[in-house]
């Protein structure tokens, strides 16, 4: 008997998603926990596996937004009929059923060719970022329907090319990416001309978010502390810990030693490892401290969890590990939940000092700048340090300055004297 592919819920509060790509075509035999197509959600792009075994009958959401428990596929036996009606999707409307130009592209055999498109064209699609829906088939200029790859539609989009004007050269006469960049690259000078004309990008679903995210934290009442610290121990306990890794095991970091502090200063002042709850405030037992990482369409916070209990090293691995993840777009849902406290470090940049937006519901987060010397007093004399400022921005509503204070002081103590953290 056949099964219904639901779109599934991947986090709390999750309502739709977008299919970005089928990893398998129509026709295709899948072994339940094989990859069937990526899913963007609002924090996260992620593959999600078959929940059962046979041949994937039908495709029944190509590609674009859809509703939580939509049916987007259908997987069942050999030869079986798919005869699973389309559901509500997105936008309110019935599922759009597979149109002549998609069946081309989706057929057994030319999706992997897309695949390795994609990998040829893999300087114009970043890691994680969304395939627009794609448009009605083209016409050609002989009234035809223009056969065309997805990612050619988009890149020709992009860029203004019209697609009935290129000589496709994929299977029978299909237009892919490759074709699109060489035209691309042939109007360059003529694109020169037209400097200064205005660029419209469109909003990918993760920089919405960001957006919708921000402005949130704006509306609640905030403040800023700063204070700075003498990083010459801490600098050297990580000279040592580099030192001494294993072969394979990646370098601890500046970032990975204030992880390990800032959970052992958490601990202390439990007031600042919570969330505002509306009536309520949570304070949590663990330190699960988000570490913001840029990525090409954007910002995530991935979360190393339990960070109290491991050490630099540990926390290196487990960090290198998931900014490896973030950038080739490979982060699973539950990598960014949980969160109870998040730095955000700029100091590689060359930054002095910044202040981050704070990340509700959480009830602070710590922003820090570049170690540098700097000229301080110290016992009446005049010497050189090597400084980091940071700046702990905080949710009024969850904690007040005292106890910001106390904590950001506690930080400042332990990076002086890291072996008091260890």
């Amino acid at each position: 008997m056949a099964t219904e592919v639901k779109l599934p819920r991947l986090g709390q509060g999750m309502e739709s998603g977008v299919i970005v790509k089928w990893l398998k075509s129509e026709g295709e035999k899948v072994e339940k926990g094989d990859a069937l197509y990526e899913l963007e959600t609002e924090k996260v792009t992620q593959e999600v596996e078959a929940e059962a075994s046979g041949v994937l009958l039908k495709i029944a959401v190509q590609e674009g937004e859809a509703q939580v428990g939509t049916t987007v596929a259908v997987i069942g036996e050999e030869g079986e009929e798919a005869t699973s009606p389309p559901e509500p999707s997105a936008n309110g409307g019935a599922a759009q059923a597979v149109d002549e130009d998609q069946q081309e592209e989706g057929a057994p055999g030319e999706a992997r060719d897309d695949e390795r498109e994609r990998g040829r064209a893999a300087s114009v699609e970043p890691a994680g970022q969304i395939e627009e829906a794609k448009p009605a088939a083209t016409p050609s200029a002989d009234g035809g329907r223009l056969k065309a790859s997805p990612l050619a539609r988009r890149i020709a989009r992009e860029r203004g090319i019209d697609l009935s004007s290129l000589r496709g050269t994929g299977p029978e006469g299909r237009v892919v990416a490759e074709d699109v960049e060489r035209a691309g690259a042939a109007a360059t000078p003529a694109a020169a001309a037209s400097a200064g004309e205005v660029e419209t990008v469109q909003l990918s679903t993760l920089r919405k978010t960001i957006a919708r995210r921000m402005t949130e934290a704006w509306q609640a009442p905030a403040f800023q502390i700063a204070m700075s610290a003498d990083m010459s121990r801490a600098l050297a306990l990580r000279e040592r810990l580099v030192e001494r890794r294993r072969e394979g095991e990646p370098k601890p970091t500046v970032s990975d030693v204030l992880t390990k502090v800032s959970a052992a200063a958490l601990m202390r002042h439990r007031a600042v490892n919570a969330h505002y709850a509306g009536d309520s405030i949570q304070l949590f037992p663990t330190a699960n401290i988000g570490l913001a990482v840029a990525i090409p369409n954007g910002l995530v916070v991935p979360v190393i969890q339990s960070c109290e209990r491991k050490s630099i090293a540990e926390l290196a691995a487990a960090r290198a590990e998931l900014v490896e993840r973030a950038r080739a777009g490979k982060l699973q849902q539950a990598d960014l939940e949980g969160g109870t406290f998040t730095i955000s470090n700029l100091g590689m940049y060359g930054v002095e000092q910044f202040v981050a937006v704070h990340n509700p519901p959480q009830a602070a987060i710590l922003a820090v700048g570049a170690a540098e010397e700097r000229p301080v007093a110290a016992d009446g004399e005049l010497v050189v340090r090597s400084m980091m400022t940071m700046t702990l921005t905080c949710d009024h509503r969850t904690i007040d300055g005292a106890t910001a204070s106390e904590f950001l002081r506690t930080v400042k103590a332990l990076l002086e004297e890291p072996g008091l953290a260890l």
